[in-house]
């Protein structure tokens, strides 16, 4: 039992990367100031969009300036955020984060081939890990066959995949992300949908290679967004035989006494922005209660049942050093047990600080970003050292 003693991974969704210059000026910028600041080695999480993947496989000169651009930083890459397939900088991102689903060949495609890249990427002696989609959104429609079809891709990755580890000696491992609002959301729908992919698996005799390459992402806010217990639903997919493959080190937004208190609700439209998807959860003593995304009018006039809420949390991912934000607080104290839970399983997910929101937080809230960078990945760093302890 312990945690992962590879260097701690930074996501590089912060950052915008169209190009694979894009992903350099990325790296250059920020990501190798951060690493020399904080004077440790640190991981590249890449997130590397279609556009980019497909630029490396169409040039192998694209392939080794990255590599040598990771060298010569002294950064590694381990995993990839193989989430989301466009342009996650856009003027509005919001649900479209989500497309393609992976009841797509696209998605099957876009996958497998940053799996290839990643081969590539990664040091000798270690084990590879992209996350992605948590199969497709509940807001979308999706007909009879979509699950059906997200069985089929998944199944014909996981074969893949163990293709590639006796071609190249390389293990990669794919992690869905469970989020709120998706169609894996909570913990007991994220053991449903395994289960049945076991089952399945286990008609085409591929369950052993689906269990070695297929898990989850474990985002500590998003199931912290949904009032679950992070420590509970940690032992829950460790004693139901998933893996984690990947744990997206992360903090979300709480405000307390919502109908109360006016001023963190004034606070909190502050947050409100254009680009991505802000999932708002409200938890009273009868039941947990959602609207997709937030917005200025529901700060300032939420309906009733939220009004009388105890509690309110907001998928929005702020830095992971920060107990609080102004009035607002975060859940942190979620992140900290879910780190220590980790700590107790048999083996030793990735871990990735992943706050992404840095270029949209409210001006007040904004630091340089490598300063920003700097002071997450060292609280983090520490919050490892007490787990570890």
């Amino acid at each position: 039992m312990s945690l992962s003693t590879l260097p701690l991974s930074y996501c590089t969704n912060v950052h915008p990367g169209q190009t694979v210059s894009e992903v350099i000026h990325g790296l250059t910028e920020y990501t190798i100031p951060a690493r020399k600041q904080l004077g440790e080695r640190v991981a590249a999480g890449l997130w590397l969009p279609a556009t980019a993947i497909s630029e490396v496989r169409g040039d192998r000169a694209k392939l080794e300036e990255l590599q040598q651009v990771l060298a010569e930083g002294d950064l590694v890459c381990y995993t990839l955020n193989t989430f989301p397939y466009g342009n996650f900088h856009s003027e509005r991102v919001k649900e479209n984060v989500y497309l393609p689903d992976w009841s797509t060949q696209e998605r099957f495609d876009f996958t497998f081939q940053s799996a290839q890249v990643l081969a590539e990427l990664m040091p000798e002696g270690v084990e590879g890990s992209l996350s992605t989609v948590p199969l497709g959104f509940k807001g979308f429609q999706q007909g009879e066959d979509f699950l059906p079809e997200c069985f089929d891709r998944l199944l014909n990755l996981a074969v893949k995949l163990d293709e590639l580890h006796d071609e190249t000696g390389r293990v990669l491992r794919l992690a869905i992300e469970p989020e709120p609002l998706c169609v894996l959301e909570t913990t007991v729908e994220t053991i449903g949908f395994f289960k049945k992919l076991y089952d399945t698996a286990m008609t085409r005799k591929q369950l052993d290679i689906v269990q070695r390459h297929l898990g989850v992402c474990y985002d500590v806010c998003h199931q912290a967004v949904e009032f679950e217990d992070v420590k509970q639903s940690i032992a829950d997919l460790s004693s139901t035989g998933i893996r984690i493959n990947k744990v997206h080190i992360t903090c979300a937004l709480r405000l307390e006494s919502p109908g109360e208190n006016i001023d963190a609700r004034n606070q909190l439209a502050q947050f409100v922005e254009p680009r991505y998807l802000h999932q708002t959860f409200a938890e009273s003593e009868e039941r947990t209660i959602s609207i997709v995304d937030l917005s200025n009018e529901f700060c300032s006039d939420p309906p009733e049942e939220f009004r009388e809420a105890d509690e309110w949390r907001i998928h929005y991912h702020v830095p992971v050093h920060e107990e609080s934000v102004g009035e607002l607080k975060t859940t942190r104290d979620d992140l900290k047990a879910a780190i220590q839970a980790v700590a107790k399983l048999e083996y030793a997910p990735h871990l990735e600080v992943e706050t992404y929101t840095w270029n949209v937080l409210p001006n007040e809230e904004k630091v340089s970003l490598v300063d920003g960078l700097v002071r997450e990945l060292s609280a983090t760093r520490e919050l490892l050292k007490e787990a570890a302890n």
